[in-house]
């Protein structure tokens, strides 16, 4: 079995920054939950409004990818390196069902996307080299406040779009399922300042993103 050096990350990682951006990530066998949903009419307000909640969790996913990919490729033990890239690979269904959905509305990606993922991804790295039980908890602690932003938009969402309702609805159950797993595999509950500055940077990104 081949060992991977650091180079052969980095040069994987450049490859992700790609896909992730530009497209042709790879992803499961999973189909998106929409399409067992037929497309309803939306108001203009209504698709302005979905636009933009739908917009706000495509990014989300663009930061997931980031984070798990910067995680990747600082982890010092395999089997953590191995569980953050499985949970990227996952995150890329969110990311693609996302996407589909916002086509399907005519609307555009966020243009900040590149931004969002380089910080991202910076933050996974650093996470990473501070120890694979605080990585770990950095991820419990990431999936938890994106639960709580998608039991948000789903609050917020027409009841009739059960297009994108079911999308939210199974990328919430990953999400916990993510926070789960990071927990029982060790993850360290973070110090609250740091919880805070990601909570600020959280919102940032959504005031932002929500138009852009």
């Amino acid at each position: 079995m081949r060992r991977y050096t650091f180079i052969d990350s980095l040069v994987g990682t450049a490859d992700n920054v790609l896909r992730t951006l530009a497209g042709g990530y790879q992803t499961t066998s999973r189909t998106s939950p929409a399409q067992k949903e037929p497309e309803t009419t939306l108001s203009d307000s209504e698709k302005r409004k979905v636009s933009g909640l739908m917009r706000i969790n495509h990014c989300g996913e663009v930061c997931a990818q980031g984070l798990y990919q910067g995680q990747s490729l600082t982890a010092k033990l395999p089997e953590i390196r191995n569980k953050m890239q499985e949970a990227a690979k996952e995150e890329n269904d969110h990311l693609e069902w996302c996407h589909q959905r916002l086509e399907e509305l005519d609307t555009h990606t966020s243009y900040l996307n590149p931004f969002w993922y380089a910080s991202s991804l910076s933050l996974g790295a650093l996470a990473g080299l501070a120890g694979d039980k605080w990585s770990l908890g950095f991820v419990v602690e990431t999936e938890r406040q994106v639960v709580k932003h998608l039991e948000s938009h789903l609050k917020q969402l027409p009841e009739h779009d059960k297009r994108s309702i079911r999308i939210l609805e199974v990328m919430k159950d990953d999400e916990q399922q993510h926070a789960t797993t990071a927990l029982q595999a060790g993850g360290a509950e973070l110090p609250k300042p740091i919880k805070f500055a990601m909570t600020v940077m959280s919102k940032v990104m959504t005031k932002t993103v929500y138009h852009i």
